[in-house]
């Protein structure tokens, strides 16, 4: 079962059912070849990185001022570098979206996939039940736009530490992946002992 808005958390996600012949009271607990809920699918959203947007932005504007001021004051630039600057600087005003969009986040009740790459693709998978810790963050900025951060701690050997960066509503997705991955670790027998 997939999510009827992709690139969004999916609030109406039905909870997960418990299998046949369970106990009740253990609806979270189900077996591995359960069907996955998907909870978040998509790349991070651009207005989640205002500042690197303002940042390339002013490059670009730079890189465009200086043919411009080349031609207002006479300096003696070749016209094929005054176009190569201009190029540079309007490509300068893509470069957030394009950075966005080379991300992908698929959250589901069992993993996390994280895929990236423009032309050649990598895709990470991390288990719910290898999640350590979790870390939301959300700036003043963050919550006037509805937007925020959730950094994964695990003990995965290739994503040992994995920021899920500028998510839509973001508080939902954290409250349910918290209750999720303590689900998946009791399902799984791996229980968390303090020591002390």
């Amino acid at each position: 079962m997939t999510s009827s808005n992709p690139g969004s958390f999916d609030t109406n996600a039905p909870a997960p059912q418990a299998a046949p012949g369970t106990p009740p009271g253990t609806g979270v607990h189900q077996p591995p070849d359960h069907d996955e809920v998907v909870y978040y699918q998509g790349s991070p959203l651009v207005r989640g990185g205002l500042g690197k947007l303002f940042e390339f932005g002013f490059i670009g504007l730079i890189l465009i001022a200086l043919p411009v001021c080349a031609w207002v004051f006479n300096w003696n630039f070749v016209w094929w570098l005054d176009l190569i600057l201009i190029v540079l600087g309007l490509l300068m005003f893509v470069v957030p979206a394009l950075r966005t969009k080379t991300i992908r986040y698929r959250i589901t009740n069992y993993r996390i996939d994280y895929e990236r790459g423009l032309l050649a693709r990598n895709i990470d998978t991390l288990e719910l039940w290898h999640v350590e810790d979790l870390h939301f963050h959300q700036s003043l900025l963050g919550r006037i736009l509805n937007v925020g951060s959730i950094t994964v701690v695990s003990r995965d050997e290739t994503l040992p530490k994995l920021e899920l960066l500028s998510l839509p509503n973001p508080k939902p997705l954290y409250e349910t992946l918290k209750q999720r991955v303590i689900a998946v670790k009791r399902s799984q027998g791996v229980l968390k002992v303090d020591p002390g």
